[in-house]
């Protein structure tokens, strides 16, 4: 049975190095966040209901790499990222990313602490609320009652600490 782990957390967090590195480590595939390559080709401010198809495109490619995937399939983010985002910067969630949310099922969320450095990026919004938009997702992960690891440390510490909560979860 394939095992989803949801690499989640704030911007620049390591999330897509971390699940390109865990997907190496468990010789699998990893899901790519699908809104860098939609905002990439988007040329203007993007707007709740893009970020409502950036769900739907993410849900997409995660369906198409289950397919692919071996005993473990990483999601470089999840619907708590879309959820969390709008209710951020539109201050509400669409519906549609509401029923995502309740409906994905994952069986271990690892969650990016924001002890990396700031990288700059021009996709990239919020660099003085990592401490606010970590608070959201630590929350929202433990109101829903799901598996969840903080994973900390620069480099290859973070992978490790990362490789170590895949491991004791499904006891391997």
């Amino acid at each position: 049975m394939l095992k989803k782990i949801a690499i989640t957390g704030p911007e620049s967090t390591g999330k897509s190095w971390l699940a390109e590195q865990l997907a190496k480590e468990f010789n699998t595939v990893w899901v790519p966040e699908f809104a860098r390559e939609y905002l990439s080709d988007l040329h203007r401010n993007y707007t709740i209901d893009d970020v409502v198809e950036i769900a739907k495109g993410q849900q997409q490619n995660e369906k198409l790499m289950e397919i692919q995937a071996s005993e473990f399939l990483f999601s470089d983010t999840e619907m708590f990222v879309c959820s969390i985002w709008t209710e951020f910067v539109f201050g509400k969630v669409p519906e549609f990313i509401r029923q995502a949310v309740e409906s994905q099922q994952y069986d271990l969320y690892l969650l990016c602490n924001i002890d990396l450095p700031w990288e700059p990026d021009p996709l990239r919004e919020h660099p003085d609320n990592r401490e606010d938009i970590f608070e959201k997702y630590r929350l929202a992960l433990s109101d829903a009652n799901l598996p969840y690891v903080i994973i900390n440390g620069l480099g290859k510490n973070r992978l490790a600490e990362a490789i170590n909560a895949v491991k004791k979860q499904f006891l391997l």
